[in-house]
């Protein structure tokens, strides 16, 4: 394709040059004949065509010379608007947007200039969440601080009775936990986002992680009589154990936070040729579909009004999805409101997989 449209190009080349010789050698041939009378010289034979092959040489310099320095200016023009759309994005201005000089892929002021505006692109939509970013941790951030410090205040109050007194103490406890968890998980984030956090995959029995990350969280599920049914197979997984001992733990423990009491949990496993799906869940109070949307952006909090009682940051499961990435595998949830939630997560098997587990 790329060699038809060359030749194509080069044949147009060569035939614009071609009548432009024609119509300059015209042009030389009638104005060399015109001078020829108004000087009363008569050129004959080699003269006539030497001056007339100096005429089209003049006429065709003279057009190369315009043309040229039309393209220079244009050319110009466009350095200055690239030069101009840098300074402006590293002012932080990334309200940039160049147009092309034309839709010719081949064109490297086209590439460049679809090269910045990409980039303003993504520098805005970067800073646009960096903001977010802020914003939302300044929130997450005083809302503790702010119930640690009227607690506090309300302590000072001497006639206050001791059961209030251990009351207030329990709220300054439970909001400073709150605080340091939610230092514990911006740290975490920002480290796996990083890319210099360690990453160290190796082999290892799946469903003997997931029934320890179960027993973990025994207290939990028995203080709400929850009933856990586990169905798992031996699974061998080439991954990093520790990262997802995180993703366990976070996810079961979102499943039993948002249970009530005597609900039910059930964990499951599907193997499949060069994948294996882990099934967890819950018959729980459930999500919108607009939830579902969110549920793994950064600070998101699905259920605002236990957002007191649970302690949630709204990072955890950033922090899963990030750690799936990690891993090239997929999370995802169907849920419906007041009824179930199921998380989704899906891991890829090399071709060791199967030789390691029949070693373990």
């Amino acid at each position: 394709m790329k060699y038809w449209k060359f030749t194509l190009k080069l044949i147009m080349i060569l035939t614009i040059f071609l009548l432009a010789n024609i119509v300059f050698a015209f042009i030389a041939f009638h104005v060399t004949s015109w001078l020829s009378e108004r000087l009363d010289i008569h050129l004959q034979g080699f003269w006539r065509q030497l001056t007339t092959v100096l005429g089209v040489f003049v006429l065709f310099a003279c057009s190369a010379a315009c043309i040229f320095l039309i393209g220079l200016k244009r050319q110009r023009n466009y350095w200055d608007s690239i030069v101009d759309a840098i300074a402006r994005i590293a002012k932080g201005d990334f309200n940039v947007q160049l147009d092309k000089m034309s839709d010719d892929e081949n064109d490297h002021f086209g590439q460049l200039i679809s090269g910045i505006n990409h980039m303003a692109v993504e520098l805005g939509e970067l800073e646009r969440m960096r903001q977010e970013f802020i914003s939302n941790v300044s929130h997450e951030i005083q809302s503790p601080l702010t119930s640690i410090n009227g607690f506090a205040k309300a302590l000072k109050n001497m006639n206050l009775t001791e059961e209030k007194r251990q009351h207030y103490l329990a709220i300054i406890e439970m909001e400073s936990h709150r605080l340091s968890k939610i230092s514990d998980n911006l740290l975490k984030l920002t480290s796996l986002e990083s890319q210099h956090h360690p990453f160290e995959p190796k082999y290892y029995r799946l469903d003997k992680q997931l029934r320890n990350v179960v027993l973990a969280l025994e207290p939990n599920w028995l203080a709400k009589q929850i009933d856990i049914d586990i169905q798992l197979q031996n699974s061998t997984i080439k991954a990093d154990e520790d990262l997802m001992n995180q993703v366990w733990l976070n996810v079961l423990s979102n499943s039993i936070k948002f249970t009530d009491n005597h609900g039910q949990i059930g964990i499951s496993m599907l193997a499949q040729h060069d994948t294996i799906t882990v099934s967890i869940r819950d018959n729980g109070i459930g999500l919108t579909d607009e939830q579902q949307k969110h549920i793994f952006e950064r600070f998101y909090k699905a259920d605002q009004s236990r957002v007191a009682t649970n302690g949630g940051s709204g990072l955890g499961l950033s922090i899963v999805k990030k750690i799936i990435d990690m891993h090239h595998g997929t999370i995802t949830v169907q849920s419906k409101l007041a009824e179930q939630t199921t998380f989704e997560i899906t891991l890829p098997l090399d071709n060791e997989t199967n030789k390691e587990e029949h070693k373990l």
